[in-house]
């Protein structure tokens, strides 16, 4: 007898849906801070990685891939991945250019710099995009826009092709939530104690 799933088994649909509608309104991209502040509200309160290990659409959007679609050469994760000097040092790179994409944002929002209407993929790739109907939305709002979605769409490819070349959940080894939300499980048992 088949097990029935709890709807929070297809949450890779909304993963998937996320990348599809950024890509034909960059306003969608704001959505996705819905898979940024989740996790940490539930590790802060309690909750420990359960977001991590049940509810991360991105999760199971690459174990889909890797495990039903045959897409991962299911070889070892290199031990370089897992340690923590590579974690928490992506952790840092990660927050960085988040750091970056926030104070773009403020200078825009200020007036200093223009809207750049440009998705920027591994941090260094510039892919143009030309919406006419931004013109009537507040710049800075376009502005994180467009910062948020190249971090997503960016972490995204980096699962795909840690996916493809290593084992499916490969991402989640060095995922930055996941390091976040660890750090917080790790500080609040010490606390605790």
């Amino acid at each position: 007898m088949k097990k029935k799933k709890n709807w929070y088994e297809y949450l890779w649909i909304a993963s998937s849906a996320y990348l599809v509608l950024g890509a034909f309104n960059i306003l969608f991209a704001w959505l996705g801070l819905i898979c940024f502040l989740i996790p940490l509200i539930i590790s802060l309160t309690g909750g420990g990685k359960a977001y991590c290990n049940s509810y991360c659409g991105r999760g199971q959007l690459l174990s889909l891939l890797g495990n039903k679609f045959n897409l991962s050469r299911n070889k070892p994760i290199p031990k370089w991945i897992k340690t923590k000097y590579f974690r928490y040092g992506f952790l840092i790179f990660f927050l960085t250019m988040f750091i970056n994409m926030i104070f773009n944002t403020y200078l825009v929002f200020q007036g200093t710099n223009s809207l750049k209407e440009v998705i920027t993929i591994l941090w260094t790739f510039k892919l143009p995009w030309n919406f006419n109907e931004l013109t009537t939305i507040t710049p800075w709002i376009s502005q994180f826009a467009f910062g948020f979605y190249s971090v997503m769409l960016t972490s995204t490819i980096l699962g795909l092709i840690t996916m493809v070349l290593f084992k499916p959940n490969s991402w989640c080894v060095y995922c930055p939530m996941g390091t976040m939300t660890q750090g917080i499980c790790i500080i609040k048992n010490k606390i605790s104690k």
